[in-house]
């Protein structure tokens, strides 16, 4: 039998995962280094020449880039365009006022301003066209956080990979994506746009996503190039409160926020977006150190910067910039290339020059930076290679496409509780649908998603009817408001059922950007419901809609069994009915930590001990917890369950590692049920005495197991002298010899097989 292995690095991008090649092993940042290295002589002549033939005002056109003001309803809703109107904007175009525009309404506007630009602009620069293309296209997939659940890398490359192909047949040549903060507060909306709390899997998921929109070479017809967001920090804002203030040491930006921009650069990003937030004092978008100091100097990134939607212009509130003026000084003098919407590179850099506010060459340098890119994607070549009416309407929502949705659906549901083995239902049972979310084509598809459309996806209720379940469908109330009766034709559904199946929890439009909560609980009206529903006294499943973790109480907490099912897409409704009739079994595993309480975040499982650590058991008095809840999760990261029961043994460790070694740790899984199971097997490891204070538990790597009824199989996992270093008092990556804890588990809180091993000094 074939022993499954994982072996990870600090900054690598996990060889034993599948992912990224090596930063300097990809073609893909071999095209960025060209970015500032010269892109062969063909392009860097073109370049030149143009470079050598713009006046300024063409020049802080290229810098500028602004929202489309032709867009479908949605892209308006989230990215207004501030001013003009699309005859007016192709205009700017073919004046050399605009690099681009993004949230488009498709290959027919692209075509138009293409066109346009071509035949009657001065340089015939083609146009640039950007799109938030978050978790999908046309299809859609699960929201980010969502998909992370899978513990499955390689299937996020595959759902950006069809996104790209959508979205580049419809004319797009960049993506706003992937969103790489870590999310610590789920009270924070973004939290569902990310890969969750824990560093190793937003390293993994951002190569993936990379690698997925941006194909095997930028030029191709079905690649745009990625983008990295938000550079950085954001996921840290106060309170979780979006936008807010972010005040964290740099020895936390080095081991939590960087890790995954570094993983996506690595795996050959062309581009990140400078965050919202300041950080200790400083907004990103004018943050010398962030943007030039550490991206370009010390990890010699070559790509192009952009500002958020009007990242630049927040100066002004933010107390840094004095007006529009100043806050275009200080965004490119810190390190943005392109302003998005605010229109002050346009506005004001070719003045700043004149002045001698400003230097030519470092306008020139983000020029040179964009039209490379422009470049790398092909467009100079062919300005219309992504621009074809027709194949957008072929590449959109194929079979195959939707086959994978419902798949990465099916794999991003975690099932948190199953007591009695309620799950899976039997067809013949019969069910009371019941909730907000139980029929109807809302809610579907997720936030942060401009292109899909809740019509075309899969219902609930269709997806249980599909699968040839026995359902009645009642709404009992709205998402967040009682409705007349509603309570009583819910208990009066299920009273005549075998089993209740509660679809409650969040509106996708309570999570994404500008949608932090304070109480991330079940709405009240949805409790009250659950709580009159549970009083029949019928077994309930939880279907759990989430676009972040929430805390779970009273009926819902105490029902039989609960499902996480986040927000998944087009293939809703079929993916859920896969696990909970069986077809399927689950397999997801939180990324995030459940909470006792909404008072308790922020909360992530690798938290530090603190001087007065409370011990299992009993709550202690003067310990750290709070005096009502312990501190620590209701379901943990990591956590879920499968249709198996899963034991863990045989723990194999080595007594020691050489300084320049490595070591193979062993443990046994066993599926001891009658079903089979996928179990996400988790490496956790801890450092108990280090000069600086490390976290209780740090996952440092996972393999997904199949096992087969009463199956047994060996899980190896390699470590490495790199998998326990850590930033040090000066800001340094060391590690240091001496004791490391080891778990191998089902989650973060559970213990699973531990033991001890010895690092010995060099």
């Amino acid at each position: 039998m074939q022993t499954p292995k994982s072996t990870v690095s600090r900054r690598g991008v996990v060889a034993a995962m599948g992912l990224a090649s090596l930063w300097a092993a990809s073609p893909v940042r071999a095209a960025l280094d060209a970015a500032s290295a010269g892109l062969g002589e063909r392009h860097r002549a073109r370049i030149d020449g143009l470079l050598a033939r713009m006046t300024l005002e063409e020049k802080a056109g290229q810098l500028t880039l602004r929202a489309s003001a032709w867009g479908g309803d949605r892209a308006a809703g989230l990215n207004p365009p501030s001013a003009g109107n699309f005859d007016q904007q192709i205009e700017d175009a073919v004046a050399g006022r605009l690099t681009g525009i993004f949230n488009g309404n498709g290959a027919e506007m692209a075509r138009r301003m293409q066109r346009a630009v071509m035949a009657r602009s001065r340089l015939k620069i083609p146009l640039l066209f950007a799109a938030d293309v978050i978790h999908g296209h046309r299809t859609i997939f699960p929201t980010p956080v969502g998909e992370v659940s899978s513990f499955e890398p390689e299937l996020a490359a595959r759902t950006a990979r069809v996104a790209a192909y959508e979205a580049a047949g419809a004319g797009i040549d960049w993506t706003f994506a992937p969103m790489v903060d870590i999310a610590r507060d789920q009270r924070w909306g973004r939290a569902m746009e990310g890969a969750g709390e824990d560093v190793l899997l937003g390293r993994l998921f951002a190569a993936a996503r990379v690698r997925g929109f941006q194909g095997k070479d930028l030029a191709d017809d079905d690649a745009m190039m990625a983008c990295a967001k938000h550079f950085a920090a954001y996921g840290a804002a106060e309170a979780g409160l979006d936008y807010n203030t972010a005040d964290v040491s740099e020895r936390t930006l080095r081991e939590v926020y960087f890790p995954p921009f570094q993983a996506a650069f690595d795996a050959g990003c062309g581009s990140t977006m400078a965050s919202f937030n300041e950080i200790a004092g400083t907004p990103s978008t004018a943050n010398h150190w962030l943007l030039t100091d550490v991206l370009r100097d010390e990890w010699k990134f070559g790509g192009v910067v952009v500002s958020d939607y009007t990242g630049d212009a927040e100066l002004i509130v933010h107390g840094v910039a004095a007006d529009g003026r100043d806050a275009a000084r200080l965004a490119l003098l810190a390190g943005v290339d392109m302003s998005m919407e605010s229109n002050l590179y346009l506005l004001h850099l070719p003045e700043l020059v004149r002045a001698g506010t400003v230097p030519q060459a470092v306008v020139d340098r983000s020029v040179r930076r964009v039209l490379a890119m422009k470049a790398m994607l092909g467009l100079f070549d062919d300005p219309f290679r992504r621009i074809d009416p027709a194949r957008e309407k072929v590449r959109s929502r194929r079979p195959e496409s939707l086959a994978l949705a419902r798949e990465a659906g099916r794999k991003s549901i975690v099932l948190l509780k199953n007591e009695g083995d309620l799950l899976p239902l039997a067809k013949s049972a019969h069910v009371a649908l019941i909730g907000p979310f139980a029929s109807g084509q809302h809610d579907l598809i997720g936030g942060w998603c401009v292109y899909g459309d809740d019509a075309l996806a899969v219902a609930l209720d269709t997806g249980f009817k599909a699968a040839g379940g026995t359902v009645t469908v009642t709404e009992g109330c709205g998402i967040d408001a009682a409705l007349p009766g509603g309570i009583e034709a819910a208990v009066a559904a299920a009273r005549a059922a075998d089993v209740v199946v509660l679809a409650i929890g969040e509106s996708q439009n309570w999570s994404g950007e500008a949608q932090s909560r304070t109480e991330i609980t079940v709405p009240a009206a949805q409790q009250a419901l659950a709580e009159a529903v549970a009083a029949t006294g019928k077994p309930i499943v939880v279907v759990l809609k989430n676009g972040r973790a929430l805390a779970l109480t009273g009926a819902v907490r105490d029902a039989a069994a609960i499902l996480v099912t986040w927000q998944l897409g087009s293939e809703s409704g079929h993916a859920i009915a896969d696990i909970v009739y069986g077809a399927h079994g689950p397999s997801g595993r939180l990324p995030v930590s459940f909470p006792i309480a909404s008072g308790q975040e922020p909360y992530h499982y690798d938290h530090k001990p603190t001087g007065r650590a409370q011990a299992p058991g009993p709550l202690e008095s003067f310990k750290t917890h709070y005096r009502d809840v312990p501190n620590q999760a209701l379901y943990a990261f990591g956590h879920g369950l499968t249709y198996g029961r899963i034991a863990y043994g045989e723990l194999q460790l080595p007594a020691t590692m050489a300084w320049d070694g490595a070591i193979e740790i062993r443990a046994t899984v066993t599926n001891q049920g009658p079903r089979a199971a996928e179990e996400v097997v988790q490496l956790y490891v801890r450092d108990p005495v280090a000069s600086v204070t490390r976290p209780v538990r740090q996952l440092k790597a996972f393999a997904k197991v199949a096992l087969a009824p009463g199956e047994r199989r060996t899980v190896a996992f390699t470590l490495r002298r790199a998998d326990l270093a850590f930033v040090d008092l000066a800001n340094r990556w060391t590690a240091e010899p001496g004791q490391f804890d080891v778990w191998i588990a089902p989650s973060a809180q559970a213990d699973g097989v531990q033991g001890r091993f010895e690092l010995l000094a060099g």
